[in-house]
């Protein structure tokens, strides 16, 4: 059997450098081990020269030793290392990408802008649910910016433009020694901005686009200012970005010198003599669009390169064969040890009640909460990885706390409770087991866990005797027949106790009928 690897991975750009150290499992799941970011300016002050500067050569050399030495303590014995657009355009690039292998240990390889815009989809794409949605990818990195539509299995447009913050910002100093723009300057930007890009502009209209998606860090600052400037309470970092805010924000800090600039609340102080003309690079590609809101996401090209080794390497079927939750789900119940086939078919016996529940009238739910449904199926067991007593429980925290990738914190948490909720006594709707739920919430845990409840006490046996189950209603009672080629003693047994629980939530009584399959 294949050993646990360590693999690093490094994302060499024009204005930053980033590290993500991961451990890699025989089974393609992954634990972080440390992930790191460190400002060196690569392009700057010659990136309009299409050169990269001895300082920044240095700064980058200093940073990216740094870098593998953390890595290699982590026992790395595979370093993946790309760079984009600062070295991409440099004609000194030979130089630099010879001393970084003698003097840091690094072999570096640069990828054009294409695939830049590609590793950043994948990175992107693979921790979110998009339901069938199209969105638009936008990443503004310090040299260029790359624009994505794509799904949640596969990308319909890419394109990558010589056009960053950095780059802008070199293109466009301050005219003054405080580092103020006029609105006369920050037009000339988003000028400029709108000739640079307008040739993806109109391209992109041809796209549907459900959803706007931003990552980099200069998205993300624009986001953390603009929820500063709106008294935006919330806890943990912006998770959004209106035009409004956008064009608020960036009026807002090309008026104040940039010693001021530097300490607004909620910007990087190394980012901010180069967030004005990030914020001019935004707002044209939001007003040519039309866009309203952008949604923030902290993922990017690293975690592209992680899916793309993963995908490489045969840990992961082609990307867009398999959702992102699916495979999130698969491996973690694979991690777990836990007993597939059982848990295979408690998800097609639960999904066999909920459709007949909701063709009866026992529920109103819809496809979003089957999956969620068909989720917990494939996972209330997994808490026998650290024991069988309680192993609900177990279930339960390992859920909540292996950071499933397509999934919200609420779709987690629901997963959680109704795995949890499949064994042992269910609780009423007023419980302090279901925690901080709205009273929606708190009334579907309860009708999933029912669902789930019965579908695990069909396969109490674990060689599915029980073929199929479906709900039927008459004279006012709900009747669950069951097929079944075998003598489904216990199976029935196990059902009936779970009449109790059944009439709680439903408030009908369930009888069992066995049908000969």
């Amino acid at each position: 059997m294949e050993r646990e690897r360590v693999v690093a991975f490094f994302d060499i750009g024009t204005n930053s450098v980033r590290l993500l150290c991961v451990r890699i499992h025989p089974d393609g799941s992954y634990a972080v081990l440390s992930e790191q970011k460190e400002a060196v300016r690569l392009g700057e002050g010659r990136l309009t020269e299409e050169r990269l500067s001895g300082t920044a050569m240095e700064r980058a050399i200093q940073v990216l030793r740094r870098f593998v030495d953390l890595a290699r303590s982590f026992g790395a014995a595979e370093l993946v290392a790309v760079a984009t657009s600062a070295t991409r355009e440099a004609s000194n690039q030979a130089e630099f990408l010879e001393r970084l292998k003698l003097e840091a240990g690094l072999d570096v390889h640069v990828i054009s802008g294409l695939e830049e815009a590609r590793l950043i989809y994948l990175g992107v794409s693979s921790g979110l649910t998009l339901d069938g949605e199209s969105a638009l990818f936008i990443d503004i990195g310090g040299g260029s910016t790359e624009i994505v539509v794509g799904d949640a299995f596969t990308h319909q447009y890419l394109t990558s433009t010589k056009l960053g913050s950095v780059r802008l910002g070199a293109l466009f100093p301050p005219r003054n020694r405080f580092g103020t723009y006029s609105m006369a300057e920050y037009q000339a930007m988003l000028e400029y901005s709108h000739s640079a890009l307008i040739r993806p502009l109109e391209e992109l209209r041809g796209y549907r686009i459900d959803r706007v998606i931003g990552s980099s860090g200069t998205i993300q600052t624009l986001a953390e200012v603009a929820a500063q400037l709106t008294n935006d309470t919330a806890p943990g970092p912006a998770t959004t970005l209106t035009r409004r805010d956008l064009q608020r924000a960036a009026r807002h800090l090309l008026a104040l010198p940039l010693a001021e600039r530097r300490a607004v609340p909620g910007i990087n102080p190394g980012r901010a003599d180069i967030i004005v003309p990030g914020a001019a690079i935004l707002e044209t590609i939001g007003e040519h669009l039309g866009i309203r809101t952008v949604t923030i996401t902290r993922r990017g090209l690293k975690e592209g390169l992680l899916v793309d080794y993963l995908s490489r390497h045969g840990y992961l079927p082609p990307h867009g064969a398999v959702s992102v939750r699916e495979q999130s789900v698969s491996r973690l119940a694979s991690v777990c040890g836990c007993a597939e086939v059982h848990s295979g078919h408690v998800r097609r016996l639960a999904w066999q009640l909920f459709d007949s529940g909701r063709a009866i009238g026992l529920h109103n739910l819809g496809s979003d909460e089957r999956e969620l449904l068909g989720y917990a199926a494939r996972l209330h067991d997994i808490g026998t990885f650290l024991a069988f007593s309680n192993h609900h429980l177990h279930s339960q925290y390992i859920i909540t706390n292996a950071e499933l990738t397509g999934f919200d914190q609420r779709e987690i948490a629901l997963i959680g409770l109704v795995a949890r909720l499949h064994r042992k006594k269910l609780p009423g709707p007023g419980s302090r087991e279901l925690g901080d739920l709205a009273a929606g919430d708190r009334r579907l845990v309860l009708v999933l866990a029912v669902l789930l409840r019965l579908a695990e006490s069909l396969d109490r046996t674990h060689i599915g005797i029980v073929s199929s189950a479906r709900f039927e209603e008459s004279d006012g009672a709900v009747t669950l027949l069951l097929s079944s080629g075998a003598d489904p003693h216990l199976e029935v047994w196990g059902a009936e106790n779970q009449a109790r629980a059944f009439r709680k939530v439903f408030g009908r009584p369930l009888r069992i009928v066995i049908e000969k399959g």
